[in-house]
């Protein structure tokens, strides 16, 4: 008999093992991060205008200006808001309902120290050609509140925020965008639009009309002291977000 010539095993294919899931953006938010370049002075006049003095969170800001006048943003949101607005000094405990703004020139970072949060100001390179930039901002917000932060994208040139809001909505927080329609120049905002990362799209106008600050449907105040963040009409889910 002439022996088969023996063929070479076949392996087996292997599965390949899929990505963990990213999880769902968070309805809740400790925290309200915002960024905003040209145009952003009248956008964040729009939104403070509208908020609720009893924000149950901080917000803090990066507005890419100089350092002259970025007191004059302060003074300006004061006199059109019911929060009270800082320009951040290093050191500073941050503290719900009041919103602090980066100065011009200092990136601003914030760090855990004896159970608070604390503004850290430094004057390292720009990232994006920006200082201050939203990315340091944001990456050091991640560190820190994982997927309790909630990051609003305003209108302004460029893509400054764009990687940290991405690492911050890989952690699983949410992101909001001003529209183009109404933005002076849709640059940051388009860039997290087109990252796929958005939770949904507004104008500055509407902003506080599609969040409820520590608010339930009843009216009443809830328990956990957080931000409430509401889907706007045909988005999200049941009672509290976007899911």
């Amino acid at each position: 008999m002439v022996p088969h010539p023996q063929l070479p095993a076949v392996p087996t294919p292997v599965a390949s093992t899929p990505p963990p899931p990213r999880p769902a953006p968070r309805s809740k938010a400790d925290i309200v991060a915002i960024d905003s370049s040209t145009g952003g002075p009248n956008a964040l006049s729009d939104l403070f205008s509208r908020l609720s003095p009893n924000l149950p969170v901080p917000i803090v800001i990066v507005q890419h200006m100089p350092a002259v006048f970025t007191k004059h943003l302060v003074e300006q949101l004061t006199s059109e808001s019911k929060l009270t607005v800082h320009e951040a000094s290093d050191g500073e405990r941050l503290g719900s309902g009041r919103a602090w703004i980066a100065p011009g020139d200092y990136h601003m970072t914030l760090s855990h120290l004896l159970a608070a949060v604390h503004v850290e100001l430094n004057q390292g390179p720009p990232e994006n050609s920006c200082r201050p930039s939203v990315d340091v901002l944001f990456h050091s917000m991640n560190e820190i509140y994982r997927n309790f932060v909630l990051a609003v994208m305003l209108t302004g040139v460029g893509e400054d925020g764009l990687a940290g809001a991405k690492a911050l909505h890989a952690s699983g927080s949410a992101i909001l965008a001003q529209e183009e329609a109404s933005s002076v120049v849709w640059g940051m905002a388009g860039a997290v639009s087109r990252a796929g990362i958005v939770s949904a799209q507004m104008p500055p106008s509407t902003w506080q009309r599609r969040s409820c600050a520590s608010r339930g449907p009843d009216g009443r105040e809830h328990p956990e002291g957080r931000f409430r963040l509401c889907p706007p009409p045909g988005q999200g889910s049941g009672r509290g977000g976007y899911r």
